[in-house]
């Protein structure tokens, strides 16, 4: 498995995902479900597939919709761009209608462009980089979270209001993702200026080592480290902190505030913060989607379950409104549209982001994620 090229690891994937798939009339919803399930970075991707399936499998027992049964095709993009555009073409060329995804934004802009091209709409759960929906680049693009403009203004007001670090590092990881959101945080405490950057540096994913920046860390004697990427760099770093002593407050994005990060740094992830979607628990749906889930799985749901959960929900009453798939319809259903979903009510703005979500800061306390108040 390990010996696999990518191209092919990724149509194994898709060939067992098309194996295990219920067989489906030829007139369906066809809906895409894209993302990592599996790899480092599947515990961000398995969570919204579980919301998808959820999701359909209550519409199509009460009828599916406009009289048609939704099918689901389900691919695995591991969060890698180069298996994302594989992912994108072979749901393009099924016929896809709208897709749920994909997660990580790398990989989400690469597949962007072709489904813009083929004129098929794709709602990320997650998928944080603001020139998404920002540039005007992505017409068909929608998301059901805040971006990373969002997200790092946060994370720097966090830094120098409630911890009042003068001095801090930002350390990314190079990835759209990860530099976005430590770009905007450097520019939020850049513009307030009540602190100094003092070290700005970018990490290789997947690097064994990372002891030269945490040296450089310890030199240039930070109050805080901001972190732009995801759980396993930052479960490194911090492992690399603890055993330099470098006791110095740790916020990331909502990269790293998931059970990954949480099992990958066992005792070092004590203490450290993240942002993250805001707290939408008290939801009447959320409350019974979770219910549903724990009564089905004994534990409750992953990162960007509700967000997923959200996002088919909007795409299928977008189809619902619409009348059927027409690209235009579903575009006009999708930005006039309010719907009750699991992240609240909801509806999308012109530029395809979801109006009333938001972010808040959260620690790790006693092992799990607890929101700061």
């Amino acid at each position: 498995m390990q010996n696999m090229t990518l191209g092919k690891f990724a149509a194994a994937a898709l060939v067992a995902t098309a194996l295990t798939a219920p067989a489906f009339a030829a007139d369906t919803i066809k809906l895409g479900v894209a993302g990592p399930h599996t790899g480092d970075l599947a515990p961000y991707g398995l969570p919204t597939k579980d919301a998808a399936e959820m999701v359909v499998a209550d519409v199509n027992a009460k009828g599916g919709i406009n009289g048609k049964q939704v099918e689901l095709m389900i691919v695995d993009d591991q969060c890698k761009p180069e298996i994302a555009t594989n992912v994108a073409t072979k749901l393009v060329s099924e016929g896809v209608n709208i897709v749920i995804g994909h997660v990580c934004s790398g990989a989400t802009k690469a597949a962007m462009g072709i489904y813009k091209g083929a004129k098929v709409i794709a709602i990320s759960p997650s998928a944080t980089n603001p020139p998404l929906t920002k540039s005007g680049e992505y017409p068909n693009f929608y998301r059901t979270i805040a971006s990373d403009d969002d997200q790092g203004k946060l994370a720097a007001a966090f830094a120098t209001g409630k911890l009042k670090a003068k001095k801090v590092a930002i350390i990314h990881d190079k990835g759209d993702y990860g530099k976005g959101f430590a770009d905007f945080s450097k520019e939020a405490i850049e513009k307030d200026g009540t602190a100094k950057i003092v070290m700005y540096e970018g990490i290789q994913p997947g690097a064994m080592d990372y002891s030269a920046v945490i040296q450089k860390l310890r030199s240039e004697g930070a109050d805080v480290l901001i972190f732009g990427g995801y759980h396993p760099e930052a479960s490194k770093l911090l492992s690399l902190m603890g055993k330099k002593k470098i006791k110095v407050p740790f916020i990331g994005p909502d990269g790293i505030k998931g059970d990954g990060f949480l099992k990958i740094a066992g005792k070092d992830a004590e203490g450290v913060y993240a942002t993250g979607p805001m707290d939408v628990s008290k939801f009447p749906m959320n409350v019974k989607a979770h219910d549903e889930y724990k009564a089905k799985n004994g534990k409750e749901p992953g990162t960007f379950f509700d967000q997923g959960y959200a996002a088919t929900l909007a795409a299928l009453n977008a189809v619902k409104v619409a009348g059927g798939t027409d690209y235009d319809a579903l575009t006009k259903a999708l930005k006039s549209s309010t719907i009750e979903t699991t992240v609240g009510k909801i509806k999308f703005d012109a530029k395809g982001d979801a109006e009333g979500v938001g972010f808040s800061v959260y620690q790790v306390k006693s092992g799990a994620f607890a929101e700061v108040k």
